[in-house]
């Protein structure tokens, strides 16, 4: 018994293709008893045989969209983490429900909650008892991040919402940018739903009109001290005429026409800046979280076509 390939209790976090190949090298040298104690205790071969069963379900073209739908339900999650520590029966499963409030019969934890996170891989069933497979417990370390995932998150959906939230984590977008990263039919329902859950955001500043200093030398043009006053206030990188009339304690009005008299001697010009829209720290840290799991999604994926063509040509 000693000699077979043991799980340590680290081996979610560690590196999948890092993983097989330490496990290939240690099994190389095991020396189990029986060929059936390999396969009921040897881990290398239940992280393979995990693997090819995934290979399979993840061929799906949809399977990205179906595995974070499974995942945005509050009670899959905590059934998911219960049994990433531990294998549980059905019965058992219905008790730690109990504890948070949540009473269903067992044929509703059954079909509502353990067959969908077996049919994308991320549990498994073992006489009766289930637990997290090695890809569902390397997600469900990452989700632990985020607690509010599937409150925030719309279930059932096409995943636009995710989709956007990793394009942002390359920096703010403006509405056209969006438009080509999600369709343009939902684009505003969607930016609509993000920004009610505090996702995402636009600039404070609501006018998107910016005045800036050209590079005419003032001292050419005779100003008042007022155009002065409203000139030296202009940035560099430019101010709005709201900003600008907070700066200089002037009305909107006002500042309006002294930008006028300024623009008249081709001391200032006009740039229209389109609006952005740019993640929270609650929206970046939900994005990284989406960002990790495709990352789990893609490594699980190319360790398992290399488990797959390795029993192929075997």
């Amino acid at each position: 018994m000693g000699n077979v390939l043991q799980s340590s209790p680290d081996s979610h976090k560690k590196d999948l293709a890092t993983m097989l190949k330490t496990l290939d090298a240690e099994c190389r040298n095991c020396a189990p008893t029986s060929p059936l104690e390999c396969i009921n205790r040897c881990q290398a071969y239940k992280l393979k045989n995990e693997l090819r069963k995934l290979n399979q379900t993840m061929e799906n073209p949809n399977y990205l969209k179906e595995l974070f739908n499974v995942l945005k339900n509050e009670t899959r999650l905590h059934i998911l983490k219960a049994i990433a520590d531990g294998k549980y029966s059905v019965s058992q499963l219905q008790q730690e429900l109990k504890k948070t409030g949540r009473t269903h019969s067992q044929e509703t934890i059954n079909e509502e909650y353990l067959q969908p996170l077996l049919a994308v891989g991320l549990a498994n069933e073992s006489c009766d008892e289930y637990y997290a497979t090695h890809f569902g417990g390397r997600l469900t370390e990452v989700l632990g991040v985020f607690p509010e995932f599937a409150e925030v998150l719309p279930a059932r959906s096409e995943c636009h919402e995710e989709t956007l939230l990793r394009s942002l984590l390359a920096g703010p977008k403006t509405f056209e940018e969006i438009e080509t990263v999600i369709s343009p039919k939902v684009a505003s329902r969607i930016l609509k739903r993000l920004r009610e859950v505090g996702l995402i955001e636009t600039p404070e500043d609501r006018e998107y009109i910016f005045f800036f200093r050209s590079k005419r030398d003032p001292s050419l043009e005779t100003l008042s001290e007022t155009e002065r006053k409203v000139y030296d206030s202009i940035p560099n990188e430019g101010i709005s005429a709201g900003k600008l009339s907070r700066e200089t304690q002037l009305s909107t009005r006002r500042i309006y026409k002294y930008l006028r008299g300024l623009k008249g001697k081709k001391l200032v010009f006009v740039r229209k800046t389109p609006k952005a829209y740019g993640l929270t720290c609650k929206g970046e840290t939900l994005a990284s979280v989406l960002e990790g799991m495709h990352e789990i999604v893609e490594e699980t994926w190319n360790s398992s076509q290399k488990v797959f063509h390795a029993a192929e040509n075997s």
